[in-house]
């Protein structure tokens, strides 16, 4: 069962675990399990997705209840009002704060039959980093193997925003298939015991009807604490 975060009369939002499809996607022809199926399942109603959250990510995902409530909504993800927070595990000693403003062209997807595009699209995101880890291991190439906890807060609402701008400034988010490190991926999924994209939208901030702000928080799932419980041991003061 889904874990409901939020519910209200028009909306309702869930902490959706990682691995779980929003919708049914030529990108992933055989998966079985969506998001949108098994919430209109669970609630009896059918619901509409008002954003996108990628497969290996974990977190916020809001839907609406009527078709009406999701015409007002989706503008402001559409006019990127939104603010949204992820937390991120990422390569190496991130920059303490960053304001990453580079743009991005559109990735070329054959299984949807998105041709890549030319002109790169306005793309910022500002990142802090929350905590260093060195861990004794050569999990890469060096003796040790840096971590950072980031907090990443997209402006802007761009495929793989997060996932692209973290590997643009080479400290590419633990668990990245496509923007990633793969032998170090491997590493540190045999290392820590788990493997997946360290990604999660934690928070959205939106308004309601009235104008006032609504606030939407997902908890981090169990084997995002587990993997930070492992290297806490192994934190350092600074970079």
């Amino acid at each position: 069962m889904l874990q409901i975060v939020y519910q209200s009369d028009e909306l309702v939002a869930i902490n959706k675990p990682s691995g779980l499809l929003v919708h049914r996607s030529p990108i992933d022809k055989r998966e079985t399990r969506f998001a949108v199926q098994e919430l209109r399942n669970q609630l009896g109603q059918y619901v509409y997705p008002l954003h996108r959250l990628d497969k290996p990510t974990s977190g916020v995902l809001v839907f609406a209840l009527s078709s009406e409530a999701a015409s007002f909504y989706s503008k402001q993800w559409q006019e990127n009002t939104v603010s949204k927070r992820y937390l991120a595990l990422a390569r190496g000693f991130a920059p303490a704060s960053l304001h990453i403003d580079y743009g991005l062209r559109l990735e070329e997807d054959k299984g949807a039959g998105i041709a890549a595009g030319e002109e790169p699209q306005e793309a910022i995101t500002d990142i802090n980093s929350l905590a260093y880890y060195s861990v004794p291991e050569a999990l890469d190439r060096y003796p040790q193997t840096r971590f950072s906890l980031v907090e990443c807060l997209p402006l802007t609402g761009r495929k793989h925003q997060i996932r692209r701008h973290l590997k643009h400034i080479a400290h590419p988010i633990i668990g990245d298939s496509r923007h990633g490190k793969g032998p170090l991926n491997r590493a540190c999924a045999e290392y820590f015991g788990a493997g997946r994209l360290w990604l999660h939208c934690q928070r959205m901030e939106l308004l309601d009807r009235d104008g006032e702000k609504l606030v939407l928080q997902a908890g981090l799932p169990e084997d995002f604490v587990e993997i930070l419980m492992q290297l806490k041991g192994f934190e350092v003061s600074d970079e």
